[in-house]
C-alpha cells in the first residue's frame, strides 16, 4: 500500500511511500524512476527539438549534437552547482567524491548555468562531440546564432523540468514545509524501508485513520500496517514495535522528518489477523503534512512549456530574438524564488539566511531575464542575411 487517498477532498493529506527503484524485486536490478524521468526528459526533449528544427527549416543532425551539449551542461552544472553552492567545504576534504553523481547532489540553477554556458559553445564553436567525428574548432554555425538555439532548448528544459521535479516526488525528496493543516503530503518511504528492513517483518504500507483530523501540534494520524510471517508470536511483535520501530521513530535521520513521536511514549498499536491468518500489527503513529514543492515545480514548469511552445508555434516567423527566453528565466526562476518559500532548506548553513541559496541564485537569472526583455530590439538581426 505505497499510495493510498481517502475521501474526495482535495485537501485531505496523501501518504506518500512508493518505492523510488522500478523494480524493486530484482536485487541486481538498480534503475530508479527518477533515473528514467531525467532520461526521458531528454529523450521527449529530443523528438521535439526534432519537430522545431524541421519546421524551421534546419537539419535535424544538429539536433543530436545539441542535445548531447545540453545533456553534458545539465550534468556537470547541477552537479558542480551543488559541490560550490550547498556543500562546498565538504566535497573540498574529499574532492574525488564530486564524481559520485549517484550519491544524489544536483543543483538546478547549477544547470541553468551549465545550460547557457553550452549552447554558447554550441552556436559559436564547432564542437562536434559525438564519438565517430569528435570535432572542436571556433566557427559560428549557420543560422543558429546563440539567442535562436537557447530560445527553442528552453521549451525542451522547461519540459524536462516538469519530468525531473515528478522524480523528486517519487524519491520523497526536496521536501516542502510542514503545512500544519490535513492538507499536504506525509512522506513514508523512509520509514517504510527501515521497517521492512527488519527481521520478520513482510511488509508495509500505511493507511488513513477514520479520524483524519489534525492535533493540537499540527500531526496527522496515519496508521502503519506490519505484516508478520504466521509463526512469529505475541511477545515478538511487542519487541519489534516497541524497540525496533519506535527507535527508527525517535533516531532515523530521515524518518524523523516525518514522523513525530514524544520520546516519552511508547507506540500505541494493536494486533489483528487477515484473511489468511497472517498477523497484522496496526501501529498508530503521528505524521507531518507537507507541502508537495515537487508538484507545485513540476506543474508550474510544464504550463511554462506549455506557454513558451505556444508563442513559439503561433509566432515563430516574426519571434523577436531573445523573448521565450527572458520569458523563461523571469517567470521560472520567479516562480522558483516563490517556491522556496514553501520548502525545507537543503543545508544547515541555509538555516541562518534571510533568503536561502535557491533564492538568491534566482536572483540574477531573473534580473537577467528582464534586461533580456527590456532589450529585445538590441537582440535582432540588422538584415535577413544575418537570420
Amino acid at each position: 500500500m505505497p499510495f493510498k487517498l481517502t475521501g474526495m477532498n482535495l485537501f485531505n493529506y496523501i501518504i506518500w511511500s512508493a518505492n523510488p527503484e522500478i523494480f524493486p524485486f530484482f536485487e541486481s536490478i538498480h534503475i530508479r524512476w527518477y533515473g528514467l524521468l531525467f532520461a526521458m526528459g531528454f529523450i521527449v526533449g529530443q523528438q521535439l527539438m526534432y519537430y522545431i528544427y524541421r519546421s524551421e527549416g534546419q537539419s535535424e543532425k544538429q539536433v543530436d549534437i545539441l542535445v548531447m551539449f545540453v545533456l553534458i551542461a545539465t550534468i556537470l552544472g547541477a552537479r558542480l552547482g551543488h559541490v560550490f553552492f550547498y556543500e562546498p567545504m565538504d566535497y573540498l576534504q574529499e574532492p574525488w567524491r564530486i564524481l559520485y553523481v549517484w550519491e544524489g547532489g544536483l543543483a538546478s540553477h547549477g544547470a541553468a548555468f551549465g545550460i547557457i554556458l553550452g549552447i554558447f559553445l554550441y552556436s559559436n564553436y564547432n564542437i562536434n562531440l559525438m564519438p565517430n567525428h569528435f570535432v572542436w574548432k571556433k566557427q559560428k554555425r549557420e543560422g543558429l546564432d546563440f539567442f535562436w538555439v537557447i530560445d527553442r532548448v528552453v521549451i525542451m528544459v522547461a519540459l524536462g523540468g516538469c519530468f525531473i521535479r515528478l522524480g523528486n516526488f517519487i524519491n520523497s525528496e526536496i521536501i516542502g514545509k510542514s503545512t500544519e493543516s490535513t492538507y499536504g503530503v506525509v512522506f513514508g518511504w523512509d520509514l517504510r524501508e527501515a521497517v521492512e528492513e527488519m527481521p520478520m517483518v513482510e511488509s508495509v504500507g500505511f493507511e488513513k485513520p477514520s479520524n483524519q483530523g489534525i492535533d493540537e501540534n499540527g500531526y496527522v494520524p496515519v496508521e502503519m500496517h506490519i505484516e508478520f510471517p504466521r509463526s512469529i508470536t505475541e511477545i515478538q511483535i511487542k519487541s519489534t514495535v516497541q524497540n525496533d520501530i519506535r527507535n527508527a521513530l525517535l533516531y532515523g535521520r530521515y524518518i524523523k522528518q516525518h514522523f513525530y513521536l514524544s520520546p516519552e511514549k511508547q507506540l500505541d498499536y494493536r494486533i489483528e489477523q487477515s484473511d489468511d491468518s497472517t498477523p497484522v500489527a496496526i501501529v498508530q503513529i503521528k505524521g507531518i503534512s507537507r507541502h508537495p514543492t515537487q508538484l507545485y515545480e513540476s506543474a508550474s514548469s510544464f504550463l511554462i512549456f506549455l506557454g513558451l511552445f505556444l508563442i513559439w508555434n503561433f509566432k515563430r516567423e516574426k519571434l523577436p530574438r531573445g523573448l521565450l527566453f527572458g520569458l523563461f528565466l523571469v517567470i521560472l526562476f520567479g516562480l522558483r524564488f516563490v517556491h522556496e518559500l514553501f520548502k525545507e532548506n537543503q543545508v544547515a548553513f541555509e538555516d541562518s539566511m534571510k533568503y536561502n541559496m535557491g533564492q538568491l541564485l534566482s536572483i540574477p537569472l531573473i534580473i537577467a531575464g528582464i534586461l533580456i526583455l527590456l532589450n529585445l530590439k538590441r537582440l535582432q538581426p540588422r538584415n535577413k542575411t544575418d537570420q
